[in-house]
């Protein structure tokens, strides 16, 4: 779907970062607006800053909507870390990882030969995440190349930002789930010439991690990712201890997990690795030499019981890595981010390291932005910025209303909206400058 050509913009409060507050502090990179105006055309921001400021630069055609005060416009929340064909069994109890795969994954993700299911699943998952404001998402499909294409037809027509890929899969799976190392290649290189900058979207290798792939499909998908380096390659590692300690196994001569990637050419700079709770400092070292991100999936790392991700350890100053959010669909256990927040928040009382409200929702956008390389394109508001774009109700539900009466300054306001609020508080979500949502 085309970006409106005609002139609009949104009023209200607005908050954005332009840059990484754990690394510069939030002094130099929250911008908080009280009263701003964001316009729009051709999919991308024209203007933004005080109302008053701005309003007089518009062309007199634009049409202006003002949410009003108690409204909170960001950027797109962008999910780093997110399976698809797992929206069908999202909330299965009682397994943790490995088991959970076998029970659950697995069979969930047979049905997908049929594509009749995958496109009603596929129409499920975009609106689910339009309804909560994530206009952005790193999306793993099934080792099926048409639930690959039929995502990005159904993303496309939406005129979505999103990356995906076919999962490669050549082992320690179901035979009906399982390609090749010829197979997962040329399904891939094919999605990838079909796909890959075409509009908004873009192709992610996506291998769905070590112990489902051969050294040979790892090989043969870092050669593919040599030969397409601006793609993404998006996997899974140090989720769980049991994994951590059984991928040892697969790979004895690798000098740790991140070291079995690494090897095979699928670490750098546009690599997103889900979750990375057991990382050790070695590992954490190489992925910011190489530049590659962490996606934080503190729902389903609660859910399965995998441990908790520590965010501060991960952006320590002299090695910080980037870090984007997941919600982990189906293992994570909400679409919400205002929800994934609220778990990402208890993880790192966990870790004794609290996380601000102004952090969190820097992860939420700027900052997973960044983990996919993204930053110059969404995740902040800013004039040439893509106009992706979620308003919030900062008294969405009747508490939280009774709540922001007792707020003394918009830094307890974010909290309290991170931690009471939910998909409730999604006013309105907006993309390329269009609105594809309003509650």
């Amino acid at each position: 779907m085309p970006p409106s050509a005609h002139p609009t913009a949104l009023r209200g409060p607005a908050l954005t970062f332009t840059g990484d507050p754990f690394r510069d502090g939030l002094e130099r990179t929250l911008v908080h607006e009280p009263d701003a105006i964001v316009a729009m055309q051709d999919g991308r921001i024209t203007h933004f800053g005080p109302a008053a400021r701005v309003a007089p630069l518009l062309p007199a055609e634009t049409q202006i909507r003002d949410f009003g005060k108690d409204a909170l416009i960001s950027a797109g929340f962008i999910d780093t870390h997110v399976h698809f064909p797992q929206t069908t069994m999202i909330a299965s109890h009682g397994a943790q990882l490995l088991d959970w795969l076998e029970r659950y994954t697995f069979p969930a993700e047979l049905k997908f030969a049929d594509r009749a299911h995958t496109r009603r699943v596929a129409r499920a998952f975009l609106q689910e995440n339009l309804r909560n404001g994530i206009t952005t998402s790193c999306v793993y499909c099934t080792v099926h190349a048409h639930s690959a294409d039929i995502l990005f037809e159904e993303a496309e027509a939406l005129g979505l930002r999103l990356a995906a890929g076919k999962v490669l899969m050549d082992r320690n799976a179901p035979e009906a789930l399982r390609d090749d190392v010829q197979t997962g290649y040329d399904d891939s290189l094919a999605l990838i010439r079909k796909w890959h900058g075409r509009g908004r979207l873009l192709y992610a290798i996506t291998p769905r991690f070590a112990g489902t792939s051969s050294p040979e499909q790892l090989a043969a998908a870092g050669a593919l990712w040599r030969d397409h380096p601006d793609c993404l390659m998006q996997t899974h590692i140090a989720e769980t201890q049991a994994e951590v300690a059984w991928i040892g196994e697969l790979f004895p001569d690798r000098a740790n997990y991140l070291d079995v990637y690494d090897h095979h050419g699928l670490c750098r700079g546009g690599a997103v690795f889900g979750h990375g709770i057991w990382l050790g400092d070695d590992e954490l070292k190489r992925l910011h030499a190489t530049d590659a991100a962490i996606s934080h999936c503190p729902t389903s790392n609660f859910f399965l019981g995998s441990g908790m991700f520590d965010i501060a350890r991960a952006k320590q100053a002299d090695r910080p890595v980037r870090v984007g959010l997941g919600t982990d669909i189906g293992a994570g256990t909400s679409f919400s981010i205002l929800q994934t927040l609220n778990e990402a928040y208890k993880a790192a009382q966990l870790n004794r390291h609290p996380l601000s409200a102004a952090h969190a929702y820097y992860l939420a956008t700027r900052g997973s932005a960044a983990a996919m390389h993204l930053e110059d394109k969404v995740g902040s508001i800013a004039p040439g910025m893509e106009a992706d774009l979620v308003v919030l109700g900062m008294r969405s539900t009747p508490l939280i209303a009774f709540r922001m009466d007792e707020a003394r300054d918009f830094a307890e306001q974010l909290f309290i909206q991170m931690i009471l609020g939910d998909d409730r508080a999604v006013q309105a979500t907006y993309v390329a400058g269009r609105l594809v949502h309003e509650r």
